[in-house]
């Protein structure tokens, strides 16, 4: 599981290049105050570019990244795609590289180079062993720095997106929750697609993409991360020759969200019916935020959950089902998934909401304290990851502006009680209106407003 504040991102393949270095300049001119956590070490050059890292002793390799406070709900509608469409093209050739000098160069020394766009974030990462990082940190800023943006290549990869975008639509269980999100915060940057619609994509050309990157890759937005076998000095004397010059920008602040929730049901002839219920979550900083995690654990967490075991288990309605809550800055969205046949879909959507209900009033100590564990476990193995750590460091910057201390998170983590868990359940269903999607031969399930009425007072 990912911690709080790290929601799953939507990711495609690439890869990328760098340019000539510039000349060494004293890191000490320019940084300013160094925080230690640990193994965790921050640096803030003057320009407010960020460089972190967390040294993982024993590890002959190194994840390294650029991650960007800047994604899908950063967009205005116009460009809604854009963002997703630039990682795209950072790997399309520099003017120091082509796109096969890029792929040649990381795969010469075993390493390996990808990228997502989020919501709210853009990464740029690889993993090589330690000898190599000045080569793939050489290519991350060429791609960042000096992108080519060749309208031959802008036209080519603009198909493959389209591409993208159409197996994204023939993939039932993956619409369904681009779906859900519009429903969920409809007319706003929050419920658009990532990889936006086609019409726009189509009409993108360098100067949209060279647009995007001056007004959100200001260096304020800029974290520069790496974990396992590196060496902070070394990270943040590349960080100044690479992007110390980097002027700031006037970005915008993105329009806040707000959960409004509703239906979106599409009748076709599938095999499955998919469904996806979802309500209001919490933002980054509330205090629910970890019971809000323990919640849809125990809703949809493991084979143990409460859905998991009546639906699957017990009542054979569906194959797969899932709860899950992701966190933004301001809001959030718990989302169960659920894929049925046609004749089941009414009574998993009747399971759905019975289990809701039954959290909020008799959750239980032993399955509050099995989730506690499944999400303390998932936080403790991910740290065994040199790339999960360098992500994990990076989007704490974004997101809270320091690198939260574990034992920060495990305590809060711990801290909840069923008390609060009940509290949670019954703050995500009161006033607010769920969000419903159907997807496939779902013309069996319950009109939204009966569904609606299972959680009135």
């Amino acid at each position: 599981m990912n911690e709080p504040g790290a929601p799953a991102a939507a990711q495609s393949q690439d890869a990328a290049k760098s340019q000539n270095p510039a000349q060494r300049q004293d890191p000490a001119k320019s940084q300013g105050a160094v925080e230690t956590s640990d193994a965790v070490n921050v640096t803030s050059l003057s320009n407010g570019v960020r460089v972190v890292s967390d040294r993982m002793p024993g590890l002959a390799s190194a994840a390294l990244g650029v991650w960007v406070g800047a994604g899908a709900r950063h967009e205005r509608a116009e460009q809604n795609g854009v963002a997703h469409f630039l990682e795209h093209m950072a790997f399309k050739g520099t003017s120091r590289r082509s796109a096969q000098d890029i792929a040649e160069e990381i795969e010469d020394v075993g390493g390996e180079l990808n990228a997502y766009t989020s919501r709210d974030t853009t990464a740029y990462y690889a993993r090589v062993l330690a000898d190599d990082a000045d080569c793939a940190l050489d290519i991350l800023a060429d791609i960042l720095r000096d992108p080519l943006f060749d309208p031959d290549d802008v036209d080519l990869e603009r198909g493959v997106i389209l591409q993208e975008i159409g197996q994204c639509l023939d993939t039932p269980d993956d619409i369904v929750f681009d779906w859900a999100q519009e429903a969920a915060f409809p007319d706003q940057p929050m419920g658009r697609a990532i990889l936006g619609p086609p019409e726009n994509v189509s009409g993108f050309d360098a100067a949209a993409l060279s647009g995007f990157m001056a007004e959100r890759y200001g260096p304020d937005q800029l974290v520069v991360g790496a974990a396992g076998a590196v060496d902070h000095d070394a990270l943040v004397r590349f960080a100044e020759a690479r992007f110390g010059d980097l002027s700031p920008v006037a970005s915008a602040a993105p329009s806040p969200a707000r959960y409004a929730g509703g239906e979106r049901r599409e009748i076709k002839d599938l095999e499955q019916a998919h469904m996806i219920l979802g309500l209001p979550a919490p933002g980054l900083d509330d205090d629910d935020v970890f019971a809000a995690q323990v919640h849809a654990t125990v809703l949809g967490g493991g084979m143990s959950s409460r859905l998991f075991q009546e639906a699957r288990e017990k009542r054979g309605l569906c194959y797969s089902i899932f709860a899950q809550s992701s966190h933004y800055a301001e809001t959030g969205l718990l989302t169960i998934y659920g894929g049925c046949g046609g004749s089941s879909v009414a009574a998993l959507m009747e399971v759905c909401a019975t289990e809701l209900l039954a959290v909020r009033d008799a959750p239980g100590q032993a399955e509050l304290d099995r989730a506690k564990a499944q999400l303390r476990a998932g936080v403790l193995m991910a740290l065994e990851s040199p790339s999960s750590r360098a992500e994990r460091a990076a989007r704490n910057l974004l997101s809270y502006g320091r690198v939260r201390p574990l034992e920060e998170v495990l305590d809060n983590l711990a801290a909840v009680s069923l008390d609060d868990l009940r509290a949670y359940a019954d703050r995500a269903l009161t006033g607010a209106k769920p969000t419903v999607t159907l997807y496939g031969p779902v013309a069996d399930a319950p009109a939204y407003p009966l569904f609606c009425e299972r959680f009135a007072p």
